[in-house]
């Protein structure tokens, strides 16, 4: 019996000859596509079809993890449906990937990870909820040579994972320089700062979001900056974390902080949950449109909707659409036993100085900063939000305003 050589990252071949009283089988062969990238994924989805094979060539189920529906309304009505689709087009049937939500319970989300496994799951793909979960789910899947790939969350534990998302110290830098244009654009005067965080007790990236904004706004690449910080005329009044990315969490802190320090007439969110949990607190105090400003991340159809309104500067808009494909792409190739290209696998994560964890390849794409006069040309022009729900929310003479027709 006599098999083809794997050739590592471009070739899987099956058996290529077996002689057995003068039978041979047929040769059965995959490559990875020499043009995919991370440049390859656009809005329609044109580079899942070239991903047929690989999928062919594979086996097993690819189990997705979704973490919660609170944190950001994304994991549903964004990553669900884009995940799905991605699937789908390369070549997927319904038994072949399945998407869970753990709701945000930790014990649910390795239960269902567990599950995948036992259901012959070749690959994960995890949103994790929590560091611990995520090591839980990782240590499970390496245990029976499931590969992981990290999905929009870092996991920085075992040898087989990979991080696909955007490039998050990147995302937070666009949040610092659309807050920056802002001050200027709204004319706030000695603007008295307040920074309200996200996750950062559960959530590897929001210490990079931070990094990347306190980097731009005030000098200093660092999860939390030194409350009483000054820079170019700002003032720093307070810096906290909402806990888990919880919404509800974010507009307490706020609501105490706003009433202690009434002065407060600028404010940095790290993303569009947490912007309106502020605005929601503004717009109890009577606080005009145009006034404070509130920025975030996610282009949420509420952050969207306060961009529009004039209660939000704007939002980075990280097309998931093209994470999506990002995942699944890489998902396949793995799922076939190949190593994936350099083109694909573009860069390294790697956790927070002084944090436990090791340095994970990932595949990184590129976020964008969308304010009002934007909105048009991106995320309505992709269907990223719906353009009647938007224009009902907001008003059809909004829409309008900005080129939204």
């Amino acid at each position: 019996m006599r098999f083809a050589k794997l050739v590592p990252g471009l070739m899987l071949a099956g058996l290529v000859a077996m002689a057995c009283g003068g039978s041979t089988t047929a040769t059965t062969t995959a490559t990875i596509p020499s043009s995919l990238s991370v440049s390859s994924f656009d809005v329609s989805f044109s580079a899942m079809a070239t991903l047929k094979d690989l999928h062919a060539a594979g086996s097993g189920l690819v189990g997705v993890l979704m973490p919660d529906t609170t944190s950001s309304t994304r994991w549903v009505n964004s990553d669900l449906p884009y995940l799905t689709k991605a699937f789908q087009l390369a070549g997927y049937s319904s038994t072949e990937f399945k998407i869970d939500n753990a709701q945000g319970n930790d014990a649910t989300q390795i239960a269902q990870a567990q599950a995948d496994i036992t259901q012959g799951a070749k690959v994960l793909v995890v949103a994790q909820l929590d560091g611990p979960t995520a090591t839980t789910i990782q240590t499970a899947a390496a245990a029976k040579g499931v590969k992981v790939i990290a999905y929009d969350r870092a996991i920085f534990t075992g040898t087989n994972t990979y991080y696909v998302s955007f490039d998050n110290v990147q995302v937070g830098k666009l949040i610092g320089q659309g807050f920056k244009d802002c001050l200027t654009a709204w004319n706030v005067s000695s603007p008295k700062v307040f920074t309200l965080n996200g996750g950062e007790d559960t959530d590897p990236n929001a210490i990079d979001f931070a990094k990347g904004y306190n980097s731009v706004v005030w000098g200093d690449a660092v999860p939390q900056e030194t409350v009483g910080k000054t820079a170019n005329g700002a003032t720093l009044v307070g810096d906290q974390v909402a806990p888990g990315w919880d919404n509800s969490k974010g507009q307490t802190i706020f609501q105490q902080q706003y009433t202690a320090h009434p002065e407060i007439n600028a404010t940095i969110e790290a993303n569009d949950g947490l912007a309106n949990a502020v605005v929601t607190v503004l717009k109890q105090n009577h606080v005009p449109a145009n006034k404070v400003p509130t920025v975030g991340q996610d282009a949420s159809l509420g952050g969207i909707e306060n961009v529009l309104t004039g209660y939000q500067c704007g939002t980075v808009y990280k097309p998931i659409y093209l994470e999506a494909q990002d995942a699944v792409a890489l998902a396949t190739i793995l799922r076939a036993g190949l190593t994936p290209p350099t083109a694909l696998v573009n860069s390294t994560t790697s956790p927070a100085s002084g944090k436990p964890g090791s340095t994970q390849p990932a595949s990184l794409l590129t976020p964008y900063w969308v304010d009002k006069t934007k909105v048009a040309s991106t995320v309505v022009k992709d269907g990223f939000v719906d353009k009647a729900t938007l224009c009902q929310a907001v008003t059809a003479a909004v829409c309008s305003a900005n080129g939204i027709s």
